[in-house]
């Protein structure tokens, strides 16, 4: 270990030890973000994160497509934003 770290004998200097350190950030940077986007349902999951799979964009979609009609969408709506258009407990 002397040997490999003497800078003066002309060897590679205490950098060296840097370089097993350096390749595991970066694998493991590599690793962490497949996961991260294999979790998240891969890029095209990405596209829909504003609205996600929630009810309200549901019926969104639903009224964009022609499914239900305008009175149809608000009336749910309402019903939707009772259960799950409030993020806090406030009035």
């Amino acid at each position: 270990m002397q040997t490999l770290a003497n800078f003066t004998d002309g060897g590679p200097g205490p950098w060296i030890l840097l370089f097993p350190l350096i390749w595991a950030l970066v694998i493991g940077g590599g690793i962490a973000l497949l996961r991260r986007t294999a979790w998240r349902g891969g890029p095209r999951r990405r596209q829909d994160a504003a609205g996600g799979d929630s009810p309200i964009a549901v019926l969104g979609h639903r009224f964009a497509s022609g499914e239900i009609d305008e009175d149809e969408y608000w009336r749910r709506l309402s019903v939707l934003n009772e259960e799950f258009g409030r993020k806090g407990g406030g009035a």
